[in-house]
């Protein structure tokens, strides 16, 4: 039935009008997918805050339909939502996140596109298992690269390591845990010479999804700490980060994609 309301989204395919669309910009934080729906879309109409999991459907400058969605908080999260999200109809997913350097030329305010991810998500061992490859794809990544040239940002392409924690797993000892396990003492340092660039916590088990799920994944996440010089995310230059992520997103599937 179409005009079923998925538990967690809290719409369903008929809520989303005559012509539907089938590319979804997705925020783990609420606020960031409201930012993207009042400053970057047109026509934008509320679908639901159902659980903190806020969604819009607006209009691309070019009238294509495109929905702003909430994953909320990593990755478990957001393998709930991404089901949904396919079951009523989405095709193609951008999740525009933020994420902490660990790579000393990769600089706060810059965005890292993700090529792939080393996925350590017990979420994505339920989708699928542990060696099948959690990878972008190829297409809309390229987009990303290309409009982030375009547009003048800094940006870096290349492996993202993400986790399910934001404190122990990402090595910060500064936390209410200061005793890490022996796992995980040095494993930063272990994948700045695999030459990943970034921790963030959701990307892998998206890109598993996509692949077990037959849609197209990709990332851009503003960098908002440099893990080789401190734990603290840098608030000052999250505005300009997220900013240039969310510009990127915008400026590929405008420009790259015209007929999804």
């Amino acid at each position: 039935m179409t005009n079923k309301r998925l538990y967690h989204i809290g719409f369903g395919q008929d809520d989303l009008g005559a012509s539907p669309p089938q590319i979804a910009l997705l925020s783990g934080d609420r606020d960031r997918t409201h930012l993207i729906a009042q400053n970057y879309l047109q026509d934008v109409r509320l679908l639901s805050e159902n659980r903190g999991l806020d969604s819009y459907l607006g209009y691309l400058p070019n009238h294509r339909p495109i929905l702003s969605a909430t994953s909320g908080m990593g990755a478990p999260s957001l393998s709930i939502v991404v089901n949904e999200l396919v079951q009523v109809g989405i095709r193609q997913i951008i999740r525009i996140g933020t994420c902490g350097s660990i790579q000393p030329y990769v600089p706060v305010g810059s965005i890292v596109i993700s090529s792939a991810a080393l996925c350590r998500q017990g979420a994505a061992n339920d989708i699928a298992p542990v060696e099948y490859p959690a990878a972008a794809d190829p297409f809309l990544t390229v987009a990303l690269v290309k409009a982030s040239q375009e547009l003048g940002f800094e940006h870096y392409l290349g492996i993202t390591a993400s986790v399910d924690t934001f404190y122990e797993g990402q090595e910060r000892a500064n936390s209410a845990n200061p005793d890490l396990m022996r796992s995980l003492r040095g494993i930063t340092e272990e994948y700045r010479r695999l030459n990943i660039l970034n921790y963030e916590m959701e990307c892998g088990t998206l890109f598993k999804m996509a692949g077990v799920y037959k849609f197209a994944a990709a990332a851009v996440c503003g960098v908002v700490a440099q893990r080789t010089v401190d734990e603290k995310v840098v608030l000052e230059q999250k505005e300009v980060a997220v900013g240039n992520a969310i510009a990127t997103a915008i400026h590929a599937i405008t420009n790259y994609f015209p007929s999804l």
